[in-house]
């Protein structure tokens, strides 16, 4: 089973973080959200308080075959400044695994050179911080080990994008039609 954690900071944006947790969770995928705020609590952009799995401090990434970054200001930010993020996240490209990003959270990604050479997506505004990349403006983008959403109304395709890598195309239609996505896009 794919193994993947979330990484969560004050200011993030509610639905980039829990769609993919909800969706991964119903496609089958080991999914644990990570706070990296010191406490087991971190505070959404739009003040809710969400109780992550872990604390950062107690993550194991070793076993990561994903890191995903939500967006949100400041939640991105806050994200950037962290050095254990920043360090787990050089450490998983190295490895070639896979890492996800969406909204504003590319910004991470370009600042330590992981976007070099490839196409990317983000929210408006934030291509400038693409270092090195392709910016696609697209919902959703994957190019290699890298996978990144455009905002808030991309966070649906986003996480079946992300299901359908981690497990299979057939798995990731079907978590679509039992949430109503397909009948939706289908209007």
């Amino acid at each position: 089973m794919a193994k993947v954690y979330e990484f969560l900071a004050d200011g993030f944006e509610d639905i980039e973080a829990l769609a993919p947790v909800d969706i991964l969770r119903r496609g089958g995928v080991d999914i644990k959200t990570v706070s990296v705020t010191g406490s087991e609590f971190a505070e959404s952009a739009h003040g809710v308080t969400f109780k992550a799995d872990l604390k950062f401090e107690d993550a194991d990434l070793g076993d990561a075959d994903m890191l995903l970054l939500p967006g949100g200001m400041p939640g991105a930010k806050n994200l950037l400044e962290h050095h254990g993020v920043r360090d787990a996240l050089t450490a998983q490209c190295e490895s070639g695994k896979r890492i996800g990003a969406i909204c504003a959270a590319p910004m991470v990604l370009g600042y330590l050179g992981i976007l070099k050479g490839k196409r990317a997506t983000c929210y408006p505004g934030f291509e400038q911080y693409l270092k090195g990349a392709e910016y696609t403006h697209e919902l959703v983008t994957v190019d290699g080990n890298i996978i990144t959403g455009e905002g808030p109304a991309a966070a649906l395709p986003y996480a079946y994008k992300i299901l359908a890598i981690l497990k299979d195309e057939e798995t990731a239609r079907q978590v679509e039609d039992d949430m109503m996505y397909t009948h939706l896009m289908s209007r």
